[in-house]
């Protein structure tokens, strides 16, 4: 994929919903929540400030992050579900596995 976010804006590949509980229960997809953390793919240069200095982001490529539940937008780039958001809108950056 060749996606350039702009300025301080992140590119998220949402994590995959659960398709059952910890009990077992199969949950349908009408059921589903939408996840709150996943990867992030892409990252801007980072924001502009009134100075003219480049503030750089904070987190990077291959990082794991939570996010707001209805942050960003969604777009879909080669058959893959995508989110796009303001660095603003992620809330933590999760350890690795």
């Amino acid at each position: 994929m060749n996606l350039k976010p702009l300025a301080d804006r992140v590119v998220v590949r949402p994590s995959v919903a659960e398709e059952k509980t910890k009990g077992g229960i199969i949950v349908p997809d009408t059921a589903k929540e939408k996840p709150v953390w996943g990867e992030l793919i892409a990252v801007g240069p980072g924001k502009v400030s009134d100075e003219g200095k480049l503030i750089a982001l904070e987190v990077k490529v291959g990082d794991r992050v939570l996010y707001g539940k209805y942050s960003g937008t969604e777009v879909t780039i080669d058959g893959e579900e995508l989110l796009i958001m303001r660095e603003s809108d992620v809330f933590a950056i999760m350890p690795k596995k």
